[in-house]
């Protein structure tokens, strides 16, 4: 497991793609981004969660004051969150904003998958930015402002322009083109701003 950053109260790792974040049900599904850091690092918390196939910063707290801290500033939305990714097709504007809300598709159940409903849906919010363009698809810097299960998943298939690899909302390719790459954070023990980086390996 890469280790991004480390202290006494938190550690910081770039989680590969496929690796669930927490053990799964059944025995094939015990190996996970929690019980690898674990391992080294056996005071570790979980604090937050990526998706299986996203790859990408994931944050452990070293106690549980931390933990509640770290928690605490993602429920009010004080962590900056950047994801790049690599969307089918092309994106004319440079910058824009996806506002639909999302709730979970009770009809399917494997695999879990998520639609935008305007009537019973909870508010999700996604900006995004052109990184580059090529002459099928487009690589874009996604802000999340909700924390929503496959929120950007959802918005950029909801838009026209699927993840390339997303097997739920897309095209199965060769993984799923979805990074999280960068966290700012207030420390939680010091208060100092905490800028994490980890560059998508596509």
């Amino acid at each position: 497991m890469e280790i991004i950053y480390q202290d006494e109260a938190l550690i910081a790792v770039n989680k590969p793609t496929g690796l669930l974040s927490v053990p799964g049900r059944g025995p094939d599904k015990q190996d996970c981004c929690l019980r690898r850091v674990a391992e080294q690092f056996p005071d570790a918390l979980m604090v937050h969660r990526l998706d299986m196939d996203t790859s990408g910063l994931i944050l452990f707290a070293r106690s549980i004051e931390v933990q509640r801290n770290i928690s605490l500033q993602f429920e009010k939305r004080e962590i900056h969150k950047v994801y790049v990714a690599l969307v089918e097709g092309l994106l004319e504007k440079s910058v824009g904003m996806v506002d639909f809300p999302m709730r979970k598709d009770m009809e399917q159940r494997l695999p879990p998958k998520h639609i935008v409903d305007c009537v019973r849906g909870k508010k999700a919010l996604t900006e995004w930015q052109v990184l580059e363009r090529y002459e099928n698809s487009t690589r874009v810097a996604l802000f999340p402002k909700t924390g929503r299960s496959h929120q950007l998943r959802v918005h950029m298939n909801a838009i026209g322009l699927p993840i390339v690899g997303d097997t739920i909302y897309g095209t199965a390719g060769e993984r799923l083109m979805l990074h999280a790459q960068t966290l700012k954070l207030a420390h939680p023990i010091t208060g100092d701003p905490l800028l994490l980086d980890c560059p998508a390996p596509f």
